[in-house]
């Protein structure tokens, strides 16, 4: 089957077998790596991606399944240099040790913010319950979402991924649906 999806602000149109995974074209067709695959059963949310502004388990949706959306993936969040609020937060607050669930973990966290641009610790919690961490006890991860939280303005979600000097600016249009 041919489709066209928009993956990271660039369109791509391609051949695919209708069984293949999301996760799989963008790893194996894009060389979007940064998008692992942890289980390949949606249960470890590794392979998190944004799919017109909402988090989806890039695992558990074909990529015929994507035909006309836009994708956003981990490599697709850093803007003219910068890291997206979330990523920097991660990296202050030291959210990670092996790293393998930090992509996920991330887009998830954008999501989360996007409904609830002030959550307390549950809420993180309960936000990122369908993302496993293998290595840590989750307090950095949470310590890092609420970090972001104050460094992004009030509502932004997954469109606000345009970073100048300090402040997050809306791009507008960046996703159908928006995610507020």
């Amino acid at each position: 089957m041919r489709i066209t999806v928009t993956v990271d602000g660039t369109s791509y149109t391609d051949e695919v077998e209708p069984r293949t995974l999301l996760v799989h074209y963008l790893r194996e067709t894009l060389g979007k790596i940064g998008t692992v695959v942890g289980c390949d059963t949606s249960n470890c949310g590794a392979c998190t991606v944004h799919l017109n502004g909402h988090s989806v388990k890039s695992c558990s949706v074909l990529a015929v399944q994507a035909d006309g959306a836009e994708v956003t993936t981990i490599e697709g969040l850093a803007r003219d240099g910068r890291l997206h609020p979330v990523q920097e937060a991660f990296h202050d607050n030291h959210a990670l040790q092996c790293g393998f669930c930090t992509p996920g973990m991330i887009m998830q966290s954008i999501d989360l913010l996007a409904d609830n641009p002030d959550p307390d610790e549950q809420a993180v919690r309960e936000g990122l319950e369908g993302n496993l961490c293998r290595c840590t006890g989750y307090q950095n991860i949470v310590r890092a979402v609420r970090d972001a939280a104050q460094r992004m303005s009030p509502g932004a979600g997954p469109e606000a991924e345009r970073v100048q000097g300090d402040d997050v600016t809306r791009t507008s249009g960046a996703f159908a649906g928006g995610g507020e």
